[in-house]
């Protein structure tokens, strides 16, 4: 039997554009805003036929590419739990274990957002989901400054939970028994730090890091794509994170050490096309940063693990997940030569649109968030995040969170979709857009492979973008790109096409452009964080300051230094697997910084001290060369 060439290996070989239909994609359709028909195109600019079957003309190369022969279905659709993973990872879908139900939490002190989560979990019991909690920091603490610092001034607690050391990570997580309840934390700029003082914590209190299950969100890339809190300059931000991976894979074994993050991207502005290949290319920016590093593929691959956005288009966001199983699958396996069915997984959190919610008639976005929901779970997300009803208007209010918790309860239980795994597999329009979806993505990923420089050529000493040979190189094509600004171009385009479209009353939104209620009054509870969060977080800090060795705490930090530059030095506190005299574990890199950061948690440094201790060496940044 003969296979047909997959999307991805053709894309390799040659990189044709496909079928594009986007007009801020590589080849653009040419759509204007103010004369979108929405009845035929989709949110990320796919034109849509009225209907689907075996002779239509609107899937890549005509028709749909994955169901013209037998050969084709094999490769590109193939079983449930079976390479591509087009289907899903699993063979039993939801049928032997639900997704997580993740909700997100953080607000004021340790001690409030403490309370939230243990209200989350108690709300969870009675349900045969695995429950997560997600923590969501302030800005202060996204920005690695500490809670006193001037520029925290008036943000302590605002957005987030406020954490500025080891004291206050153990307030966070008191009573609760995180070597039994999986863990995400969403920081990226200063994630080495707080995991540092999270591993550090769980030390005191007894637990191995083996038993340590969770997710660090860790992906600094996008944060020049979209969301701006980075700290250091790109090359150092990914040497960073490089750092977490290898730790993790040596000491953690449960730990996801990366959430590759669309979402964000998303939520910037992006179409889902974009989303789906600026985060596959992001992770894979990561892997090939890995590799240089000597790591074999194999022991990291596993644990990295991806969060998307599930945005109002409810056919489009199925289609995007089942086509970014089947790129990283494929590129795994192909491009960088992976053995491990695991490292081929791509596992999946899922958030609902936090930008599609409106302020104005709030109680729809109940409604939206269930249909988010829903095309997730039909997209095989492995965890899922439903936003709460009044989020535009402010901190959720408990009653809200609960609501969003149920509407995950609902679809699991009382729906019925978790009964049959892909439920829409097969179908001539699911699959014809998964195809277009895949052909847009690989479109871009080729963009992005041309701005980098790979240490192998092609034949006739030509460059060739997609050509990567594992261990030969890193070919920078993300940290080129955020330099030229070419993601934030891409995304400013999308993002004022669709703004255009919505202004122009091509794009609905109940209750904001269309079925506007004047009237309208808002009886919800909005959650305010007093100012009192703020004196007392900083009179609590001080307190810990005062109390503290400050020989050892500079003796720590100037430990954090040697660690940047590769420097060897002593230990302060005894950690498991970790050479004192050296400060590395075993086969670690010299320049890995994390035992020094868990070293420095334990002698009560600040987060702020120790990420500033990071600046001493790289730097901080504030733009890149193009910007």
């Amino acid at each position: 039997m003969t296979t047909a060439p997959t999307p991805a290996t053709k894309l390799l070989q040659d990189h044709p554009a496909g079928a594009v239909f986007t007009n801020t994609g590589p080849a653009s359709g040419g759509l204007q805003p103010g004369r979108v028909d929405p009845q035929a195109v989709t949110m990320s600019g796919i034109v849509l036929s009225p209907s689907y079957g075996p002779k239509d003309e609107g899937g890549p190369g005509g028709g749909t590419e994955s169901l013209s022969t037998p050969d084709a279905v094999a490769a590109n659709i193939s079983e449930p739990g079976k390479f591509p993973f087009t289907r899903g990872l699993f063979s039993q879908g939801y049928r032997t274990r639900l997704w997580t139900m993740r909700q997100f939490a953080g607000f004021g002190s340790a001690d409030d957002t403490n309370n939230r989560f243990k209200y989350l979990l108690e709300q969870a019991k009675g349900t045969s989901a695995n429950t997560g909690l997600s923590t969501a920091f302030d800005l202060p603490t996204l920005m690695g400054r500490d809670s006193d610092d001037a520029l925290s001034a008036g943000e302590v607690g605002k957005c987030g939970v406020a954490i500025s050391s080891i004291e206050d990570m153990h307030r966070l997580y008191a009573d609760i028994p995180v070597d039994k309840v999986t863990v995400s934390q969403t920081i990226n700029g200063p994630a080495c730090v707080i995991w540092a003082m999270y591993l550090a914590h769980a030390l005191q209190r007894g637990m191995s890091w083996s038993n340590l299950g969770g997710t660090l969100q860790n992906d600094i890339l996008k944060e020049f794509h979209a969301q701006n809190e980075f700290i250091y300059p790109p090359e150092p931000s990914v040497k960073l994170v490089v750092d977490t991976i290898e730790f993790q894979s040596k000491f953690l074994p449960k730990w996801n050490s990366v959430s590759i993050s669309g979402y964000h991207i998303r939520e910037a502005g992006s179409t889902a096309v974009q989303e789906l290949a600026f985060t596959l290319r992001d992770g894979m920016e990561y892997v090939e940063a890995c590799l240089e590093r000597g790591m074999p593929i194999d022991e990291f691959a596993p644990r990295l693990s991806f969060f998307f956005n599930s945005h109002n288009e409810f056919f489009e966001e199925i289609c995007k997940l089942r086509a970014a199983r089947r790129i990283w699958a494929r590129m795994m396996r192909e491009r960088y030569k992976s053995a491990s069915e695991r490292s081929w997984f791509m596992k999946t959190h899922v958030q609902t649109a936090g930008c599609s919610l409106t302020e104005q008639q709030p109680m729809n976005n109940i409604v939206r968030v269930a249909y988010q929901a829903m095309a997730a779970v039909l997209g095989g997300c492995q965890s899922l995040h439903t936003d709460s009803m009044d989020e535009t208007l402010g901190l959720p209010t408990e009653q809200a969170v609960t609501v969003a918790l149920r509407t995950q309860q609902i679809l699991a239980h009382e729906t019925g979709v978790t009964r049959v795994v892909d439920p829409l597999g097969g179908s001539w329009f699911i699959e014809n857009l998964t195809d277009t979806v895949e052909s847009g993505a690989l479109a871009y990923i080729a963009d992005i492979d041309a701005m980098g420089t790979y240490s192998n050529a092609a034949p006739g000493g030509e460059r060739k973008a997609g050509v990567f040979a594992p261990r030969q190189g890193y070919g920078r094509g993300v940290v080129n790109g955020i330099n030229k600004g070419y993601f934030r171009r891409q995304i400013a385009e999308a993002s004022y096409r669709f703004s255009e479209e919505c202004e122009a009353g091509d794009r609905i939104t109940v209750g904001m452009n269309a079925y506007v209620d004047p009237d309208e009054k808002r009886p919800i509870e909005i959650l305010q964080i007093p100012h009192t969060v703020e004196v007392e977080q900083c009179d609590r800090l001080s307190k810990f300051k005062a109390a503290r060795d400050k020989s050892n705490v500079a003796r720590a930090l100037s430990n954090i230094r040697s660690a940047c530059q590769g420097k060897a030095y002593t230990l302060i506190n005894d950690l498991p697997g970790m050479d004192r005299q050296q400060g590395t574990g075993t086969a670690m890199h010299k320049t890995n910084v994390m035992p020094a950061l868990i070293d420095a948690a334990l002698a009560h440094c600040t987060l702020g001290e120790m990420v500033q201790a990071m600046a001493d060496v790289y730097g901080r940044y504030t733009g890149g060369p193009e910007w």
